[in-house]
């Protein structure tokens, strides 16, 4: 793949991803697909062609050889071989869709802005292709709203499934038949693997390359990257915070802030309520109904990602964030982030958090 900026003389290349490594005849390939649609987010396309990229690099590097190995492909959906994208910038293909003769072992399909994705149009011809390639590769993956592209091509099908938070309400209302869930990163089902917003398709490739490689290699990758790995797939896309705070109501809007004031203190509803002057009934009526989520899951979701927040930005121990959080000791901190998180504090730490020594 190579990427043209507009300004710049034609033919001078800003970026050209291409492997160019002597392959022995004894390892197996596995080719790693991009479809460069026309006015795709660019980074949906050339954030997770850099991490496979940097695999081959880091391959290359090795003395002792793998099984296989990996080879990449930007493909355009028409004859069409230079295909602009959203950023002004063009993809220059060397293949199409109709041109191929390899088994492709992994499909990414990217997304377009969020602005144009209710308009933007796939032919008939491309949804096809889609479909019948998800039932033949290894592994189907979207980034951000290139989960529309993969309903459309009804591969999503009783599926579950995530896509940029600000149309997840747009996926399920347009194709009832999916499970979308607003709150993870990327989804694996199966062989079909959903990404949330842009960035979210680097640490989807990571993942799979952790697949293939294990995690050793994935982390020395994102070393490389200088990307702070490795975000599970789990971990929420935007602030608990952010999104359960947007309410005109003051009565509630203040009971939010001071409940993310006071952490550290029991909570019951009974309280709560009384210090907005409302009967307990009434306050979590109207809670849920200006928050969306009651207000026990509201403050769980606080305290975890505020732990979350202590483990990444500071140096307390787990003892004291566990206490300022109001998750009481160390050891239910660990249960409730297994439940929720999916890794334990010192793992999420060790993945996000500051290089400075740490108490544990």
């Amino acid at each position: 793949m190579t990427l043209i900026h507009p300004k710049l003389p034609y033919g001078f290349f800003i970026i050209i991803f291409k492997a160019n490594y002597t392959i022995m005849a004894t390892r197996k390939i596995k080719h790693i697909v991009f479809l460069a649609l026309p006015n795709a987010t660019l980074l949906d396309i050339t954030g997770p062609c850099e991490v496979f990229s940097q695999a081959l690099e880091l391959l290359h590097s090795r003395k002792e050889k793998p099984e296989f190995t990996y080879e990449l492909h930007t493909l355009s959906t028409s004859s069409k071989k230079d295909i602009d994208t959203a950023s002004d910038i063009t993809i220059r293909c060397k293949e199409s869709i109709k041109s191929v003769t390899y088994p492709i072992d992994t499909l990414f399909v990217p997304g377009v802005p969020n602005s144009q994705i209710e308009q933007y149009k796939l032919s008939q011809n491309v949804l096809r292709w889609i479909n019948d390639q998800s039932k033949i590769v290894r592994r189907i993956c979207s980034v951000c709203t290139g989960s529309f592209f993969l309903a459309e091509a009804r591969v999503l099908s009783g599926r579950k499934v995530t896509t940029h938070w600000e149309k997840c309400n747009l996926l399920n209302s347009s194709f009832p038949d999916i499970e979308v869930d607003e709150n993870p990163i990327f989804v694996k089902d199966g062989n079909i693997y959903t990404s949330a917003g842009i960035s979210s398709g680097m640490d989807l490739a990571l993942a799979l390359v952790e697949e293939d490689y294990g995690k050793p290699f994935a982390l020395e990758i994102a070393r490389q990257m200088v990307l702070f790995l490795k975000r599970p797939g789990s971990q929420s896309q935007y602030s608990s915070i952010l999104t359960h705070q947007h309410t005109d109501h003051q009565p509630i809007q203040a009971i939010c802030n001071w409940i993310l004031e006071h952490l550290q203190e029991v909570m019951t509803i009974e309280d709560l309520a009384e210090r907005i002057s409302m009967s307990p009934r009434n306050f979590a009526r109207v809670f849920v109904r200006e928050t969306g989520i009651t207000p026990a899951k509201y403050i769980d979701k606080l305290r975890i990602e505020t732990a979350c927040r202590y483990l990444a930005d500071t140096r307390l121990s787990l003892k004291e964030i566990a206490t300022l959080c109001g998750l009481g000791s160390p050891d239910n901190m660990r249960k409730v982030f297994a439940k929720h998180i999916k890794i334990s504090p010192a793992e999420y730490r060790r993945n996000f958090g500051t290089s400075l020594p740490v108490e544990i």
